[in-house]
C-alpha cells in the first residue's frame, strides 16, 4: 500500500517539474520505444532493398493503428475518469471503470479482427493497393489482425496504468513488447527471409507480450484498480463516462488512419516509388509526434487528479510548465529532423525515385511539427477536464473536418505535393482552435465550480 501512496503523493505534492517530469518521461520513454517499434518494420524492410514492400507496409500500417485506435477509446477515456476519481477520492468507481476497459477491449477486438478477416479483399482495395503491392499487404494485414485484442489491451493499459501514478510500470509493459519487436525483426524479415510476413509476426508477438505484461501486474494484487469480469459494469455512468471522452479521443487516431488511407490511395495515382515515399516521410515527422504524444499522455493524469481535487492553482502551474517544456522540445526535435533528412530517409529507401519523393515531402511536413508540443498537451489537458464536446471537436477537426478537405482542395490547385501540404495546413489551424476551446473550457469549469462554493459561503454567512 505504501508504494500506492507515495505514487499519488507525487501528484498531491511534489514540485511541479518533479511531478511533471516523474510522469511524462516514463511517458515519452515508452512512445520512444513504440516509435523504434514502429520504425523497425520500414527499417528492416528496407534492407531487403525492395521499395514494393516498404510501399506495401506503408499501405497497410494504417489498417493496423485502427486498432490501437480502437484501444485508446478505453485507454485514454478510462484513464481520465480513474484520474478523476482516484483524486475525488472514489476508488470503488475506479475499480469498475478499468475492469470495464479490459472487457470491452476484448470483446471489440475480437469483432475488429473478425471483420477484417472476412472483408479482407475490399479493404486492400480501399486502400490503394496495386498488382505490385496486393500480395505484400495481404500477407502483412492478415497476421497483424489476430493479435487485435491483445494491441488493443496493451495500448489501453499502457495509459490507465500512469492513472494511478505508476508511470514507470506502464513504460516496463511497453519496452518489454517493444524490444522484443526490434529484436525479430531482424531475425524474421533478414534471415528467415519472411519479408512482410516476419514484420507482421514480430509486430503480433511484440503486442501479446505487452498484453500479458499489464493483464499479469493486476493478478499480482499491486494495483489499486482490477481487471476481474465480477468488477465490470457498465452501469452508474461507467460506460458513459469512458466513452464520452474516449471516443473524441479515439477518433483522432481513427481519422489519422482514415486520413493515411485516403492519402495513400490518392498518392498511389502517382506511382508506387511515391506511395513509399510518402510513408517513409510520415515516419521522419513521427519521431516528433510520438514523443510530444507521450508527453501529453503523461501529464494527463497529473492535471485529471488536479481537476477531481479541485486544486486549480496546481492544474494551472502544471499546465504551464508542460505547455513551455513541451513547446521547446517539439522544436528541438523538429530542427534535428530537419537537419538530417537525408540520413534518416537513407535509412528507408535507397531506390532514387522514392528516395527523392521521400525528402521533398519529409521536409514539407516538418515545416509545423515543431507546434506539437503545444497541440498535445492542450488537447490532453481537456480530455482531463472531462470535456467531451471540445474533446471531441478537436480530434475530430485535425484529421478530419480540416485535414480531409484540405486534402482535396490542395491537391487540385498543387497536384501531388498538396496531399502533403494539407498536413501542415491542418496542423496551424487545429493549434489555434486547441487554445480557443481550452481557454472556453476552462473558464467554464472553474466558474461552474465556483458558484456552489460562493453559495456556500454565503449560507454560513
Amino acid at each position: 500500500m505504501k508504494e500506492k501512496k507515495d505514487s499519488l503523493e507525487v501528484f498531491a505534492s511534489a514540485s511541479i517539474p518533479k511531478a511533471v517530469l516523474s510522469n511524462t518521461i516514463p511517458a515519452m520513454a515508452a512512445m520512444l520505444m513504440v516509435l523504434i517499434y514502429n520504425l523497425a518494420d520500414t527499417f528492416f524492410i528496407g534492407q531487403t532493398h525492395n521499395a514494393l514492400m516498404v510501399a506495401a507496409v506503408s499501405l497497410a500500417t494504417p489498417v493496423f493503428l485502427i486498432f490501437m485506435a480502437l484501444g485508446t477509446i478505453f485507454g485514454i477515456g478510462g484513464t481520465s475518469v480513474i484520474s478523476r476519481s482516484i483524486g475525488a477520492g472514489r476508488q470503488d468507481y475506479a475499480r469498475h471503470v478499468c475492469a470495464f476497459c479490459m472487457w470491452g477491449c476484448t470483446i471489440v477486438g475480437i469483432i475488429m479482427t473478425i471483420l477484417l478477416l472476412v472483408f479482407m479483399d475490399p479493404v486492400l482495395s480501399l486502400i490503394g493497393a496495386s498488382a505490385q503491392t496486393w500480395e505484400y499487404a495481404r500477407q502483412y494485414l492478415q497476421i497483424v489482425a489476430l493479435a487485435g485484442p491483445f494491441v488493443m489491451i496493451s495500448n489501453c493499459y499502457a495509459n490507465i496504468i500512469r492513472a494511478e501514478g505508476h508511470a514507470g510500470l506502464a513504460m516496463i509493459g511497453q519496452l518489454a513488447g517493444n524490444l522484443l519487436n526490434v529484436i525479430l525483426d531482424p531475425i524474421m524479415i533478414l534471415s528467415w527471409n519472411w519479408g512482410v510476413a516476419g514484420a507482421a509476426v514480430a509486430t503480433a508477438l511484440s503486442n501479446l507480450i505487452s498484453a500479458l505484461y499489464y493483464i499479469h501486474y493486476f493478478h499480482t494484487g499491486r494495483s489499486i484498480l482490477s481487471i476481474a469480469w465480477k468488477d465490470a459494469t457498465i452501469h452508474d455512468g461507467v460506460m458513459k463516462n469512458v466513452l464520452s471522452i474516449g471516443i473524441p479521443a479515439a477518433l483522432g487516431d481513427m481519422l489519422m488512419s482514415v486520413s493515411n488511407i485516403l492519402v495513400n490511395a490518392r498518392m498511389a495515382a502517382y506511382g508506387d516509388m511515391a506511395v513509399a515515399g510518402i510513408g517513409v516521410a510520415m515516419k521522419v515527422t513521427m519521431i516528433t509526434g510520438m514523443i510530444c504524444i507521450g508527453f501529453g499522455q503523461g501529464v494527463q493524469p497529473l492535471l485529471g487528479w488536479c481537476v477531481g481535487a479541485k486544486n486549480w492553482p496546481r492544474f494551472r502551474r502544471s499546465l504551464r510548465f508542460s505547455v513551455l517544456f513541451a513547446l521547446a522540445l517539439s522544436t528541438v526535435m523538429t530542427v534535428v529532423c530537419y537537419a538530417y533528412t537525408g540520413e534518416i530517409v537513407h535509412a528507408f529507401l535507397d531506390q532514387a525515385e522514392a528516395y527523392a519523393y521521400a525528402c521533398q515531402f519529409a521536409r514539407i511536413l516538418l515545416s509545423t511539427s515543431f507546434l506539437f508540443g503545444m497541440y498535445y498537451v492542450l488537447s490532453n489537458a481537456l480530455q482531463a477536464m472531462g470535456a467531451a464536446g471540445s474533446a471531441l471537436i478537436i480530434n475530430m477537426s485535425r484529421q478530419g473536418l480540416i485535414y480531409i478537405p484540405a486534402l482535396f482542395l490542395l491537391e487540385s490547385v498543387m497536384g501531388m505535393n498538396g496531399l502533403v501540404w494539407a498536413q501542415p495546413c491542418a496542423d496551424v489551424l487545429s493549434l489555434i482552435l486547441v487554445i480557443v476551446l481550452y481557454l472556453h473550457t476552462y473558464r467554464r469549469v472553474t466558474a461552474d465550480q465556483a458558484e456552489p462554493a460562493a453559495q456556500l459561503a454565503q449560507t454560513h454567512a
